[in-house]
Order: C-alpha cells, then structure tokens, then sequence
C-alpha cells in the first residue's frame, strides 16, 4: 500500500530568546563548536565505513587477517566488537563524549550510514565519489530534544529550548505556511521528524523536517501526462488531446539574461562607488543584483512547477512522464551557455517535490 504521508523540510529563522549578550554569545559559540565537532565526525564515519567495506582490497595483509567486517559475538570469524553500525558511534563517543550532545552525534550516525548504503554501490563503479563533507554542515538532532514549544507573547512567533538553549522563532511577514505548522506540531496534528540546525553567515536556522498527509486526489491509473522540458517554453505537458504550454522564453530566459547583463554593468561601475566600510560597501550594490537573479529564478520555477501539477490534477493523471529528459541534461552539460542558464534540474526537483505531495509517480525518461 502506498505511503499515505510525506516529509517536508521548512527553513526558520531562530534568534537566541535572552536579553543577555553574554548567554547569546556563549550560545552561538557552543552552536559553532559543536558544527566544528560535526563537520570533523562526519568526514570519519564515512571514511571508517568505506574502508570496513573494502578491506578485503587489503590483500598485501597477512594470511592471519580474517575478513568479515562484523560482530565477533554474532559472526564465527567477526572481526568487529560490535555492530557495524555501532562501532563509528562509539568511534564519535570516544573522541567527543562531553563537548557534544550524543544525541547529534548519534542522527548524524545514523543519517550517514544510511546515505552511505545506499550510494556504497556508486563508488564501486567509479560513478560516485566519497561524500567529503564541509565545515558549514548542519547540526542533525532528534524531535524528542526539543521540548517547552510555546507561543511568544505576542503571538507572532514560537519559543522552545534545545540542549538547554533558549530559541525563540524570527517568522517575519511569514506569507508561507510556517506559523500555521508550528501551530499544529504544538497542537499534535503534525509531527516533528529530525531535523538539523544550521549556521549560515552568523544566522541560526531551523531545518525542521515534518510529516504530512499527501493531498487527496482523485486520479486515474490510466491517465498519462507527458511533459518536456524546453528554453522556448519552460514546460509543455500534453494529456491525450489537451495539450498546454507554461511559461515562455522571453518571460523567463530573457529576463534572466537582463538580469545578468544588469549584474555587469553594476560590476564594472562598483570601482567608483564610494567605500566607507571597505569591500561590503561598495559590492552591495552588485551583491543585491545577483540576489534578484537567485530569487527570480526560484519563484518562477515554483509557478511552472505548481502549474504542471495543477493541470495533472484537473485532467485526473495519476503519472507524469518527463521525456527525452535526461538526453537533454547530457546536451545542456556539453554547451556551457546553456547549463548557466537553464535550470534544469532545480526544475526537475521542485517538479517531484510537488507531484509527491498529489500523489502523482514521476517518470524520468
């Protein structure tokens, strides 16, 4: 039976909730140190994994060397005092016990041997690289460590304490669904998954994973939707006779076009702009540009995609066909021009990410 819940992440603006510069100060300095931790541990489980995997490879070792990688209390010829998966957390624990939460260590444990599994098959074919992880990793935990999830006076944003650590939610005008979320995980209706918190040019962030019910629809197995993806149109889908074309390429390439050839006008004038505060100063301007790209892009690729999966659910198709897409990506990765500006891929995602949420199966052909 299909699984009638999905996980969606929503990224929050947390603030340290405490007057005191002091215990702000101390908090954010624990945050970065346990990411320092993080980013360290990391990069030793799945190195210790990748060789508990291959040691077998090893074969200028001895004779004398048994080769199967598991618990010596299950396994007659087991090299290893305990689960595979437990010796990279008691690994963790012997280096970090004490200036970490184990539970972090633990999700982050957890969370990489998981992708290592699943990816271990890629590196063997040389199609994959060992995941190399850096300094900015977000801090994974378990949703039973946040506790006192309260509404802040005002009304307007959410407090809760994680570690200890008094966080208070920084929602702003909120035009999304946040606030109505943390309404119902507080209420019970929706549940917290692990989640992770990141730090990001000295702002803390929320990455709270959360359960939902997939929208109800109703779709017919027999109904096919085939979509292409193009740069004269962003999305044409075709369902039987109905045949529908979303965007166009004056709407969304040229203007990205305008857009970067704007970026470089501002970058050969930023020489004359005044300074004040050195590099920051004079580089806003350009800095502001480059933004307006980034969040053009993105909102325009949410309308395509809500507008394919809108017209899916209108004509009741219960499969999207993506065609000759993946020809396509090889033909975009040759022509540089191309892969810069059109964004196949971030596409393709928010595509999926949306027909998941309808119950929709994608096809990538």
């Amino acid at each position: 039976m299909e699984n009638s819940t999905m996980v969606v992440t929503r990224k929050i603006q947390l603030l340290i909730d405490s007057e005191d510069k002091e215990v702000v100060k101390d908090a954010i300095g624990q945050l970065y140190n346990w990411q320092w931790i993080c980013f360290r541990a990391a990069n030793m489980i799945m190195s210790h994994h990748f060789v508990q995997e291959r040691v077998k490879d090893f074969f200028y070792l001895t004779e004398d060397i048994k080769l199967k990688i598991a618990d010596e209390k299950k396994e007659e010829n087991g090299i290893l005092k305990s689960s595979r998966q437990n010796t990279t957390y008691r690994l963790l624990s012997n280096h970090f016990k004490g200036q970490i939460p184990t539970n972090i260590l633990s999700n982050l444990n957890n969370t990489l041997i998981s992708y290592f599994n699943k990816e271990k098959d890629a590196y063997w074919k040389g199609e994959k690289s060992l995941r190399n992880y850096k300094r900015n990793i977000p801090l994974p935990f378990g949703a039973e460590v946040i506790c006192k999830l309260n509404r802040t006076a005002d009304n307007r944003n959410f407090t809760f304490r994680l570690f200890q650590i008094p966080f208070k939610t920084y929602l702003g005008r909120d035009r999304s669904d946040k606030k109505k979320m943390l309404d119902k995980i507080m209420g019970g209706t929706l549940k917290l998954r692990a989640s992770h918190i990141q730090l990001d040019k000295g702002k803390i962030f929320l990455l709270a994973a959360i359960q939902i019910e997939k929208e109800q629809h109703f779709l017919d197995a027999t109904v096919i939707a085939e979509a292409s993806l193009s740069i004269e149109h962003p999305v044409t889908v075709k369902i039987g006779n109905h045949e529908h074309a979303i965007g166009d390429k004056e709407e969304f390439f040229h203007r990205r076009l305008a857009i970067q050839a704007a970026v470089n006008r501002v970058k050969k004038a930023a020489t004359f702009n005044s300074g004040g505060h050195g590099r920051k100063r004079k580089m806003k301007s350009l800095e502001d540009y480059r933004h307006m790209e980034k969040r053009y892009v993105e909102q325009k690729l949410h309308v395509y995609s809500r507008m394919l999966i809108d017209f899916c659910v209108k004509h009741q198709a219960a499969t999207l066909l993506l065609v000759n897409q993946q020809e396509k990506e090889e033909m975009a990765k040759e022509d540089h021009y191309l892969l810069q500006n059109w964004s196949y891929y971030s596409l393709k995602e928010k595509i999926s990410y949306k027909a998941a949420k309808a119950g929709i199966q994608v096809i990538v052909e």
